[in-house]
């Protein structure tokens, strides 16, 4: 077993482990370093409960498509854990890679394989729930892989207080992550986040929730976008509490392009209009677009400058208009469609089908 530390630019450091091979993650939030591929081989037979008999059994949701490229470290870190006891759920969506060969070879208690083009999140995270034996549930995405072997106990020590309805963990870009994005993580994840002081925020990449609190309402399956934003505000509404967990970090990011930024930035906007309590006129172009792009350009440079990548920040600039014009858009257009035409509810209520959609099999 090899083990060797991970260091912030704070100076705090963590171990990587990674059986015989170890791996190094390259992370603009704070790690130093590099990402080498390995191709170990895993069994996830090892979650058989051989572990501490005081730890509950959890189950571990992972959602897919096309992700082969990353699942045999996802999947090899998993194997590594050690915390043992828990059960393999995966939710694949069309994979037209090797990715269902490669999850079959993982042996998970379920194996459900969506059509293509039928995905909706909070469809397929509703169902993982039901299939999930455990009263504590941990989602993790096909891409995003766990950087040590004590990634999945720290995400389940706060899911045993009944108050703590949701977890969420730290999330690192992997090394070839594009400035602009590396930034967001920045913001989100490192060592000096700015998250704490927004008025709500949530990721399901790396998270866990409690089983019998989602059945009280479950996932809004109307939502395309921002359904875990959604459904912790409406934990938070309901006198439950949600935590952000750093010990348990995985490496994870998306070099988008222009259009496929502005797509979810447009995504977001209309799930957040859904929410919104506040006075709509708050989006205009002066507020959303203008002053708001100028704010993301000051500290993009100030993050380029920081990490010595200032040849990014046009592109960088670039994105960030894109994103502020489609943030403007998408926010009116929700508005329009869940607010203006429903005047009898500030809130979508939720919905959560009983029965498999998207022709689904096992």
């Amino acid at each position: 077993m090899v083990s060797f530390p991970v260091t912030f630019r704070d100076g705090v450091s963590a171990p990587i482990v990674r059986g015989d091979h170890p791996i190094r993650f390259g992370c603009e939030a704070g790690y130093s370093g590099f990402m080498e591929k390995t191709n170990s081989p895993f069994d996830l037979q090892s979650g058989d409960g051989s572990g501490d008999p005081d730890d509950p059994l959890v189950s571990i949701v992972i959602r897919s498509y096309n992700e082969a490229w990353a699942l045999p470290e996802t999947l090899g870190a998993l194997a590594e854990q050690t915390y043992h006891n828990w059960e393999l759920i995966v939710l694949d969506s069309g994979s037209t890679d090797n990715s269902a060969d490669l999850i079959r070879a993982a042996k998970p208690k379920h194996f459900i394989q969506n059509k293509p083009g039928t995905y909706n999140p909070s469809r397929v995270m509703n169902h993982g729930m039901r299939l999930a034996s455990s009263n504590y549930v941990v989602f993790l995405n096909a891409d995003a892989t766990p950087l040590n072997a004590n990634w999945l106990a720290p995400l389940v020590r706060p899911l045993k207080d009944p108050r703590v309805a949701a977890v969420f963990g730290c999330q690192v870009p992997r090394a070839d992550c594009r400035a602009v994005y590396a930034a967001d993580y920045d913001r989100c994840f490192g060592p000096h986040r700015a998250a704490p002081a927004w008025p709500h925020f949530f990721s399901m990449v790396n998270s866990g929730i409690r089983k019998d609190i989602w059945a009280l309402r479950g996932f809004n399956e109307k939502m395309q976008y921002s359904e875990d934003d959604e459904y912790t505000r409406w934990c938070r509404g309901m006198g439950y509490q949600f935590q952000y967990v750093p010990a348990s970090c995985v490496t994870h990011s998306h070099n988008y392009t222009p259009s496929e930024a502005a797509r979810r930035q447009a995504g977001e906007a209309r799930a957040l209009a859904m929410v919104w309590e506040g006075d709509p006129s708050h989006f205009n172009f002066a507020r959303t677009v203008g002053l708001g792009l100028l704010n993301d350009a000051r500290r993009d440079l100030a993050f380029c400058f920081r990490r010595r990548r200032l040849l990014e920040w046009p592109h960088a600039v670039r994105i960030r208009w894109c994103q502020r014009r489609a943030r403007l858009q998408g926010f009116r257009e929700g508005w329009r469609t869940f607010r203006q035409a429903d005047k009898r509810s500030t809130v979508l209520p939720p919905f959560c089908s009983s029965a498999n959609k998207g022709g689904a099999k096992e």
